[in-house]
């Protein structure tokens, strides 16, 4: 008899969570194998950069994703920090997510480093055992893609995600239906969805502090001190009931960058050089993951956090990091901001469409042009790291003029 055969009588749970650890830190281990051992912290560098990702012994010293990396580098001075490179994590997000539809057609990515799986319609095919099917996966990510993930297995989408969470790095858990309640009501009331600082201490002053604690409130309780829809919300998880089904995804409606500047910004000139890189960095990321976008859209926030947003839609969809940033100029000097004092731009790209489908030249457009320069920049950049190769411009050099936008 298989020895993970689930009791007679008791459904296999057939919901899955799979997420990479410290994803964008592993993958820069990964390609840097020198650092392994070492703590790593990926972030945005500058003074008001935040913290993306940390590896685990970091996080033993109180760094986390969202936190400013200055403050990091004072808990953990010891740690090598590196700038992200997110179109080599989206490279490696498209791999994990092919190995992903490869066991189930049924998966729903949450962001670049995780997803829901249901095998409900693929479990028989795999073997009947969620559990040799969650090694599996784990083994071909950590063979094919050089990271590893650890992998929740319950009958919801809400018991799967604590599952995983609580064997990582690199391991799998399966909780059946008939432990969830067991499972859940020892948990701290921050691992409930939708428990922030402010509903925490809301729960605390009730004196509640485990889900078990909320599972035995009274829903009209919860519902006076929290609001109809969150009180409900809670009081239902907290019982393990999540009636939400995974849904296979949608294609990604826009990607983009944006960056925060250490300082508050008034020069024309390091306004276009962000825009390049900006525009530089959707392009590479959008040919890494086939896609192209029409429709071109900038963000600008001043110093007094006003934020300001434009787009234009081009003809024809583009990955060509040199049309984007034309286009993104254009925006930004149609807004009269010469001057103005900035402390944030962003350059994004929607309507996306795949971007292997044919396009048609404009008038005297050349047939090769800057696509095949950055194909191949993209080419050398895969093989030697993410900040080989760059415009001269990001390298110190006065950005270029901004281009005629293509139509």
């Amino acid at each position: 008899m298989n020895a993970h055969a689930p009791a007679p009588g008791s459904a296999v749970p057939t919901v899955m969570h799979v997420d990479m650890d410290a994803f964008y830190a592993s993958v820069e281990i990964r390609r840097r194998p020198e650092l392994r051992g070492r703590p790593v912290v990926v972030g945005a560098l500058g003074a008001r950069g935040v913290v993306l990702s940390a590896t685990y012994d970091v996080r033993a010293h109180g760094v986390h994703a969202g936190q400013p990396v200055g403050r990091a580098r004072r808990l953990c001075p010891q740690a090598v920090f590196l700038p992200p490179d997110h179109a080599e994590y989206a490279r490696v997000s498209a791999g994990v997510m092919e190995i992903l539809r490869s066991t189930t057609p049924v998966v729903e990515p949450l962001a670049l480093d995780e997803a829901f799986l249901d095998l409900g319609g693929s479990l028989r095919r795999l073997g009947g055992d969620p559990e040799q099917v969650a090694a599996a996966i784990r083994a071909r990510v950590a063979d094919e893609q050089g990271i590893t993930c650890s992998v929740g297995i319950a009958g919801t989408k809400f018991v799967a995600k604590l599952a995983g969470a609580t064997v990582k790095p690199d391991g799998q858990r399966l909780v059946r239906d008939e432990d969830a309640v067991a499972f859940l009501h020892p948990l701290p009331v921050d691992r409930l969805w939708g428990v922030g600082e402010r509903t925490e201490a809301v729960l605390t002053r009730l004196g509640l502090h485990t889900v078990g604690d909320i599972a035995h409130t009274p829903p009209a309780t919860l519902c006076r001190a929290l609001g109809q829809a969150a009180g409900r919300n809670l009081h239902a998880l907290a019982w393990g009931r999540d009636e939400r089904p995974v849904v296979p995804s949608e294609p990604e409606r826009s990607m983009g960058a944006e960056e925060t500047f250490p300082a508050d910004v008034d020069d024309p000139e390091a306004v276009r050089r962000t825009l390049l890189r900006l525009a530089t960095r959707t392009g590479s990321r959008l040919r890494a993951a086939g896609l192209a976008g029409r429709t071109v859209s900038i963000k600008v926030r001043f110093s007094d956090f006003t934020t300001l947003t434009r787009s234009k839609t081009l003809r024809e969809a583009t990955d060509v990091g040199q049309e984007i940033y034309a286009t993104a100029c254009a925006l930004h000097a149609g807004l009269g901001l010469e001057r103005a004092r900035l402390r944030l731009v962003g350059v994004r790209m929607e309507q996306l469409v795949d971007g292997d489908r044919p396009r048609q030249l404009v008038l005297g457009e050349r047939a090769r042009g800057w696509a095949d320069v950055e194909r191949a920049a993209d080419a050398v950049r895969h093989r030697f790291g993410g900040h080989a190769l760059a415009p001269a411009s990001l390298l110190g050099g006065t950005p270029p003029p901004a281009p005629r936008p293509r139509r």
